[in-house]
């Protein structure tokens, strides 16, 4: 059977009915002032960079990255049933609460949102992206694709090229690490896969000391 695909103008609808979805979906007493527009979140979204797959996330745990920090947007019910090693529950109805602004608004951890799918945390991302947080990201398909992914990886193809099978490599180690299938041995002669570039926590702007207010 043949996977369905969205096109570009059908991902940009879906991207612009859930960001009308979220804004709907704030109090309108609410106090928290929103830094930024539904024009400039719309863009950022437009762009992706808020995603980081897989592959890296599975890097970073193996390495013990300190910089990393997992949060599951998912019910606590779901939550305690499974959940990526070393992650902390913010249940998505409980994003906006001032007990985890300390959490979602700092300089020093690199927050990656998930939840099942891809969706529920990219409409976490968004709300929290409106408050000017930085250092929020979004894990390419969530826990679903987490498993196709990282716990139970699929052998390429013989005639596949050097670098699938060192990603398969690769994936086969960070499964047994981290909680999936038995880990497989090297090929000979196959590659190990290179570094996976990693975004790094954005400093916060220091107000200018003196001058005009």
């Amino acid at each position: 059977m043949k996977k369905f695909q969205f096109t570009p103008r059908q991902m940009l609808s879906v991207v612009i009915l859930s960001l009308g979805i979220i804004i709907a979906a704030v109090p309108k007493d609410t106090t928290t002032p929103y830094k930024l527009s539904a024009d400039q979140i719309l863009e950022e979204m437009k762009s992706g960079t808020q995603y980081l797959y897989p592959d890296l996330i599975a890097q970073m745990l193996v390495e013990g990255d300190p910089t990393l920090q997992l949060i599951d947007v998912r019910p606590p019910a779901e939550y305690e049933k499974y959940h990526l090693p070393g992650a902390i529950n913010i249940p998505f109805d409980e994003l906006l609460s001032s007990d985890y602004q300390y959490l979602l608004n700092q300089d020093v951890m690199m927050n990656v949102l998930y939840a099942n799918g891809t969706t529920r945390a990219n409409e976490a991302w968004m709300l929290i992206r409106q408050l000017g947080y930085d250092n929020n990201y979004v894990l390419t398909g969530g826990l679903n694709y987490w498993v196709e992914t990282i716990l139970n990886p699929q052998a390429p193809a013989t005639s596949s090229p050097d670098d699938e099978f060192a990603r398969y490599d690769f994936r086969k180690a960070a499964s047994g690490a981290l909680g999936g299938g038995a880990v497989a041995p090297v090929e000979q002669g196959s590659t190990a896969p290179a570094a996976i570039p990693r975004p790094r926590p954005q400093q916060k702007k220091q107000a200018v000391q003196g001058g005009c207010s």
